[in-house]
């Protein structure tokens, strides 16, 4: 798949179609821009509600974030709901709890509907590097449980030892409700199920602006337009200025991830025995899983304002060293990066603009399981009910200060305190 930077998804990735790109003018009931985790939630949602669906992508389906991340089903939001609580209030916080879970249950549920192949595995583990951090694990799987979320088990060296053989943690926590897939041919799978119930799909269709000046918006690309009655605008980290209002509201941060040759199933086993996924309790964390074809994933980092490192094997190839020490000579066969969306508080932003624009974005490195959600939450509110939408849509949001400017700088600054914390175990 050319369109793919050369990542370890791309070269695995399922057989798809190529899709042509929109060319005169084509109506719809509503106009999808984005073909990545939320503008596909989004259009297969609507499509099952019988809406007449028009998704645009400026590359190709699963381009950017969704189809190049760790691929690691992660409930819940980049704030704890604790948090939640304490900035927006009570009835926030349960409202968002009782949808934390729904991520991962929207993903089971359209793998197994529409029979896509995408490596689904279950349970995740949160692994803590000191004392402190197995505090904090204990202090969320508390306010999870308070929320209604009974899958969660603190779990101390030795039984960490059965899902990661690494002396590098003290313990963890595993969620029996998490999980881990290839990512991107979870997006192409989508994007066949759309096609499936008469969604029509244009890659290489860049949105270069939304006309709001009729009753009506006028979505428009390059070589054509989509006359809609609602338009989503699903492009995240990816965006561009087809929307420039949303655009000082997130700000785009890029994760690196290399994948080593094939190790062979014994090796695999014996350092993840269980075959789960791991990500690690730091600000700045690793996060890592096996294949199906047996080989080690491993992503981390972050760079505020979505810079590539110069080597991304460089970088990552001590953290791995670290948690696998035996695997200090395997050969690294592909390294990528990928954008998300940060916002300033954390938590998604979802709103409108006027009546019948909606958007969502900014899952602050939480994506895979809030971006399907949002994909439901958005249908339902297109077709009468907006209750759960308008629970993140009420919320406030806020530019990053400085502007385009200084919100890096100012970022890493902040970001500096908590490093450090993680460094001291403090």
């Amino acid at each position: 798949m050319t369109c793919h930077v050369n990542s370890y998804y791309a070269a695995s990735a399922n057989a798809a179609p190529l899709r042509p790109a929109l060319q005169g003018t084509v109506e719809a009931d509503a106009c999808v821009i984005g073909a990545g985790f939320t503008g596909l939630s989004s259009a297969l949602h609507l499509a099952q509600h019988g809406y007449q669906v028009v998704l645009l992508e400026g590359d190709c389906v699963g381009f950017g974030a969704s189809g190049r991340n760790g691929g690691q089903i992660v409930n819940g939001y980049s704030r704890d709901l604790e948090v939640i609580e304490q900035r927006f209030g009570k009835i926030a916080a349960q409202a968002l709890g009782a949808m934390s879970l729904e991520g991962g249950d929207i993903i089971r549920g359209l793998v197994k509907d529409y029979n896509i192949a995408c490596d689904l595995r279950p349970d995740n583990v949160i692994a803590a590097f000191n004392a402190k951090q197995m505090q904090e694990l204990e202090h969320t799987k508390h306010n999870w449980e308070q929320h209604g979320h009974p899958g969660l088990e603190m779990l101390d060296q030795a039984q960490l030892q059965q899902h990661v053989t690494t002396d590098a943690y003290v313990g963890g926590l595993i969620d029996k409700r998490g999980g881990h897939l290839h990512p991107l041919n979870l997006c192409l799978g989508e994007a066949a199920a759309i096609e499936s119930l008469g969604g029509r799909i244009f890659e290489q269709s860049r949105v270069t602006k939304v006309d709001r000046s009729s009753a009506n918006p006028v979505v428009h690309t390059a070589q054509g337009k989509v006359n809609a009655r609602y338009v989503v605008v699903c492009g995240n980290a990816y965006l561009g200025e087809a929307v420039p209002e949303l655009t000082d509201k997130i700000m785009p941060v890029s994760t690196q991830i290399i994948t080593t040759e094939v190790l062979g199933e014994a090796v695999c086993k014996r350092l993840m025995p269980s075959q789960t996924c791991v990500e690690d309790a730091n600000y700045m964390l690793d996060y890592y899983r096996m294949t199906a074809d047996h080989r080690l994933l491993y992503g981390g980092g972050s760079t505020y304002g979505g810079a590539e490192p110069g080597d991304i094997i460089a970088k990552l190839r001590p953290h791995l060293e670290r948690t696998f020490p035996s695997l200090k000579e395997v050969k690294v066969e592909f390294a990528w990066s990928g954008n998300f969306a940060l916002t300033l508080t954390r938590i998604p932003h979802f709103g409108r603009l006027g009546s019948n624009i909606y958007f969502a974005h900014g899952y602050s490195g939480h994506g895979v399981t809030c971006t399907h959600l949002a994909g439901k939450l958005i249908a339902e509110s297109l077709h009468g009910d907006a209750s759960r939408f308008d629970s993140f849509a009420t919320l406030p949001y806020y530019p990053f200060p400085g502007g385009r400017t200084l919100r890096v700088p100012l970022t890493v600054l902040g970001s500096w305190w908590y490093i450090m914390r993680d460094r001291l175990g403090i």
